[in-house]
């Protein structure tokens, strides 16, 4: 049946760039937003794709060169937070905290310190969050600092705080190929001595970043108080 499917959806991807050469791209442009507007009406708060969907897809992407440039995904409101160790001089663990935005990968908050708790986390989330700018989800992992009191902080932010499932970090994806990156880019060619000394590093990275240009591809962007919150906390 998906064979089928699959063959009449690029039967007619081909028919129609053959019939309307001038506008040929932009009619099938139509029919795959249609399409997923389609999907994102069914009667389920998380409508799953189908087969019929991934069929559909699937032909298009053997009939249009450009079907990747269409698919419109959805990652407004959402953040996630998390923690990674580095190891300084002193041989001691300093940690570092981050809050990252998953619409175009901006860094909201980051900071650091040797022994973290639970109250410096809240803490942490009160100065990335001012005036009722909460996202409406913050995904984080089952780290014992992400307590009880966070989850409780986290909800009355107004945020849905959904944890993830043990030893599953790809369920977390975008901030740990965020830590993947500072590592291999910044921390791995660097010792760090202080807590201050992290927290300039990781600031200058994160706005080398942007300045070379690699927003403009989804990449990280600090926001424009990113300076100022750091003095803050």
């Amino acid at each position: 049946m998906l064979h089928v499917v699959i063959f009449l959806v690029s039967l007619g991807a081909r028919a129609i760039r053959a019939i309307c050469r001038r506008r040929g791209d932009l009619v099938i442009e139509n029919l795959a937003l249609r399409q997923q507007l389609t999907a994102l009406k069914k009667d389920r708060p998380c409508p799953p794709l189908e087969d019929v969907d991934r069929a559909f897809w699937v032909a298009l992407r053997q009939s249009w060169s450009a079907w990747a440039s269409r698919v419109v995904i959805v990652k407004a409101d959402i953040a996630a937070m998390d923690l990674f160790t580095v190891p300084t001089a002193s041989l001691r663990l300093l940690y570092g905290f981050f809050i990252i935005e998953h619409g175009r990968r901006h860094i909201l908050h980051f900071n650091a310190m040797f022994y973290p708790t639970a109250t410096w986390v809240i803490q942490q989330l009160r100065v990335a969050f001012p005036y009722d700018s909460a996202p409406k989800y913050l995904i984080f992992d089952r780290d014992s600092i992400f307590s009880a009191a966070v989850f409780e902080f986290i909800k009355v932010m107004g945020t849905k705080p959904i944890r993830t499932s043990f030893f599953s970090p790809w369920q977390n994806g975008t901030a740990e190929r965020w830590i993947l990156s500072c590592r291999r880019e910044l921390l791995e060619h660097v010792v760090i001595f202080a807590e201050r000394h992290l927290v300039r590093l990781v600031r200058s990275y994160i706005s080398s970043r942007a300045q070379f240009g690699e927003t403009a591809a989804g990449r990280f962007e600090p926001r424009v108080q990113l300076e100022s919150r750091f003095e803050e906390s």
